[in-house]
Order: structure tokens, then C-alpha cells, then sequence
């Protein structure tokens, strides 16, 4: 039996090449050797208020771009989140036996909600207790995660130690999975900080669905720094991480590149860049496309995957509320 992957997307902001490169390019490739269940985090995204017919939307548009991306669901499962209510159910039984203390540890909640502290809902804070209940639905061995989700897939082991040594052997312990390139593209505007769908910046991140004209702009005034020699050097972060998006979309080795930009200049590196990129996404809008000319193709998926996936998340919870008195 093959180990089960877990994964989710939030439906928020447009997908950018940093979704891409650091999560859906390594979702398509982990169904080779996985049994691959994907989730569209919707329950997550209204931690932050959202526009209801824009957050549905989303929710379409990002189930479209990650089937074309090469998300298979005849070998996935691939959902949205608020379908099976097992998820908001184990959340409460879960938030009944994480300590406090460990929730206060989370780093991205501390950096979310430093700004506007009094103004942040519950619902962000408890938002580690809701990730770790779509984990441990699932049996999920493994979970692919930026090295900034971590700490999160951290607490659901956690969560399910706990829960096991006071009722017995009840859930899986997942094991973060942290890809070893372009787990972590930056913006940009500005290198040092991770390219996020929560930026809004008109040139800090390249949406997927971006047309050639907008890639181009955006590459061209993208930040580099004083030097001019063309090569990865992880201590000039604007210039690195260009090389290392031109890496991930040609595939070249870093030696070809930084041979091929020998004496070069950083426009002429830019331009190609901006074709790389280009070339890299046109398959990907031309499948989106395609996909969605027809509204139902993707509501028929996204019904027959929550069917798949209900039975396995049910009995998962079926046994929590058993063992804890419920029902």
C-alpha cells in the first residue's frame, strides 16, 4: 500500500508562480509514487473576511489551475474543504486537547497578527488546530509544506501524540515533506520577503494567468542589486532568486546558466527570463482554458472527489467522537 499524501490551497489572491514552483509543480509529481489528496482550504480562508461570490470563485478557479497544472483525479482526490463537515468537527475535538500554550508558539500567526492584534479573529489563531484535523482525517503519512508550514504540520503530530497516548493508537503520524528547490520563491519587489497572494503590489509576484505583456513588465522591474556578474549566490537574494525561477521553468543545470549569462548583462538575463517564464506557463492557461469552458466539468469533479474522499475523513471521526464519549 502506498504511503497518503495531504495537502491545501487556499482559495485567496490569484495563484502565482510561487504556488507553482514551490507547491503544485511537486503535487503533480508526488502522484507518481502517493496516494495524493489535495484540498481547497476554503474553511481557512475566512480566518481573514472575504468576499462570498469572489471566495467561491477563487475556490473554481483554483481547482481549474491545479487540473491544469497535471493534477489527475482519476489517480487524486482533489476537494474543497467545507464539502465534508468532518473537517470543522474533529477541529473542535482536536481544539479540545491542544494546550494554549502550544497555539501561542506559532510563528505565522505571531507575524499575522502583530500589526492588528485586537482586530484578529479567533479563527486565525485557532487556524493550526483546523490544519492539523484536514491532516489526521486522511491517515496522511506525509505532507508537502513549504519550510514555513513546518511548524503547523509539527502540531498536528503533536495533536495526534496526545490524542493517541490518552486513547489509544487513533491517528497516523504525518511527516512534513519539504522540497529541496523552490520551496520558497520571494517577491519581486522584494527578495528577502516570500512571494504571497497576500501582497498586493502590482509587481511583486507573476499570477499564473498573467498575459505575456504583464510577465514581461513585471520581470523587467523586478529588484536586483549594484553587481554585475550573473550567478547564484544565495547572499544577493534579488538576483538569486531570478536565477533560481529561470532554473526551476528551463531546467537547466545552474552551471549551463550562469555559463550561458557569462559577460551579460542583467537586461539582456531579464528578457530571457520573461520568455522562459512565458513559454513555461503557456500549457498551463491553455489547459485552464480548456477546462473551463464548461462550468460543469469542474463542478462534476469536484463532487465526485468529496464523495471519494468522505468515507475515509467519516470513519477517522466516527472513531475521535467513539473514543472521546460522543454520540
Amino acid at each position: 500500500m502506498r504511503k497518503r499524501v495531504f495537502s491545501g490551497i487556499q482559495p485567496t489572491g490569484s495563484l502565482m508562480i510561487g504556488n507553482y514552483l514551490g507547491a503544485m509543480q511537486n503535487y503533480v509529481k508526488l502522484q507518481d509514487d502517493y496516494d495524493c489528496v489535495y484540498c481547497i482550504v476554503d474553511l481557512h480562508a475566512i480566518t481573514i473576511q472575504q468576499d462570498p461570490k469572489e471566495l467561491k470563485a477563487r475556490s473554481r478557479e483554483v481547482t481549474g489551475l491545479l487540473l491544469a497544472a497535471g493534477i489527475d483525479p482519476k489517480r487524486s482526490i482533489l476537494f474543497i474543504q467545507s464539502h465534508i463537515s468532518a473537517h470543522s468537527e474533529l477541529a473542535w475535538i482536536l481544539n479540545c486537547f491542544i494546550p494554549m500554550g502550544w497555539m501561542q508558539r506559532m510563528t505565522q500567526f505571531k507575524e499575522k497578527s502583530a500589526k492588528h492584534r485586537e482586530q484578529v479573529s479567533v479563527g486565525l489563531f485557532d487556524y493550526p488546530a483546523l490544519m492539523a484535523a484536514d491532516i489526521l482525517l486522511y491517515n496522511t503519512d506525509v505532507v508537502p509544506v513549504g519550510e514555513d508550514q513546518k511548524q503547523h504540520v509539527e502540531l498536528a503530530r503533536d495533536a495526534a501524540q496526545r490524542f493517541n497516548s490518552i486513547y489509544g493508537e487513533t491517528f497516523v503520524l504525518p511527516e512534513p515533506l519539504i522540497p529541496d528547490v523552490g520551496a520558497r520563491i520571494m517577491g519581486l519587489d522584494d527578495p528577502t520577503k516570500k512571494m504571497s497572494k497576500s501582497e498586493t503590489a502590482s509587481g511583486h509576484a507573476i499570477d499564473l494567468l498573467d498575459p505575456p505583456d504583464a510577465i514581461r513588465a513585471k520581470i523587467m522591474r523586478a529588484t536586483t542589486d549594484s553587481q554585475r556578474e550573473i550567478r547564484f549566490d544565495s547572499s544577493r537574494p534579488g538576483i538569486f532568486n531570478l536565477l533560481t525561477i529561470y532554473h526551476l521553468f528551463s531546467r537547466r543545470s545552474q552551471k549551463d546558466i550562469e555559463a550561458q549569462f557569462e559577460g551579460k548583462g542583467y537586461s539582456d538575463f531579464k528578457e530571457a527570463l520573461a520568455e522562459v517564464v512565458i513559454e513555461g506557463l503557456r500549457p498551463l492557461q491553455e489547459r485552464y482554458r480548456e477546462l473551463t469552458a464548461d462550468p460543469t466539468h469542474i463542478d462534476s469533479i469536484l463532487a465526485d472527489s468529496a464523495a471519494r474522499a468522505r468515507p475515509t475523513a467519516e470513519k477517522v471521526l466516527a472513531e475521535a467522537r467513539r473514543k472521546v464519549g460522543l454520540g
